[in-house]
């Protein structure tokens, strides 16, 4: 839980309802992020039928984080943030499918520009919040992505306790930006969570 609990336990203070309304939204949308994925990868590896509606239900994670964006950030920085999350989750998508298909040009080509992705979404934040570090944010993003790489192997690979192991700490590692993200929101508006 040590990772959870990283940007909220900072500062010891008490919070307000919003401040844990708000907390309560990044961890679901975080948690669904992680959930979806998984999802995703599951469906691909076992050739699952309606891979499709769960691609589908996947790619809403970024419009509900939109959502939940634009009351701070306004219509257009909170639709840039979804369009670089959906860019994150196809290329995930790619890797997983090429991986899948033995296709290791595919699959290295899609791991670069995830990689890439990452680094523009770290240096989105940074610049759209001053609590919010670049440098932070690329390690947290790196994290996220090494993890989500390693449990896609083992669940390719038919190594489902292996799948399971990693997605524990993929769900902690989520809860850690979840609270990260919260923070640097706080921080910037305080006047909305007094």
């Amino acid at each position: 839980m040590e990772a959870s609990s990283t940007a909220l336990g900072r500062r010891s203070r008490r919070i307000t309802r919003a401040h844990l309304d708000l907390n309560n939204t990044m961890r679901l949308l975080w948690e669904q992020h992680v959930w979806w994925t998984r999802s995703f990868i599951v469906s691909v590896a076992a050739d699952l039928p309606g891979l499709d509606a769960v691609a589908e239900r996947l790619l809403r994670n970024p419009r509900d984080f939109q959502a939940a964006l634009e009351p701070f950030y306004g219509p257009q920085i909170a639709a840039e943030f979804a369009r670089l999350l959906t860019e994150h989750l196809t290329i995930a998508a790619e890797l997983v499918q090429a991986a899948n298909a033995g296709d290791t040009v595919a699959a290295a080509d899609a791991e670069r520009r995830w990689y890439m992705n990452a680094d523009e979404i770290a240096r989105f934040l940074a610049r759209i919040n001053p609590f919010w570090s670049q440098r932070e944010w690329r390690e947290m993003l790196h994290d996220h992505l090494a993890l989500t790489k390693a449990e896609a192997l083992a669940i390719l690979a038919m190594n489902i306790e292996q799948g399971i192991l990693i997605f524990d700490q993929t769900e902690l590692q989520a809860m850690g930006m979840a609270d990260l993200m919260t923070e640097g929101i706080v921080r910037q508006f305080p006047t909305q969570f007094r």
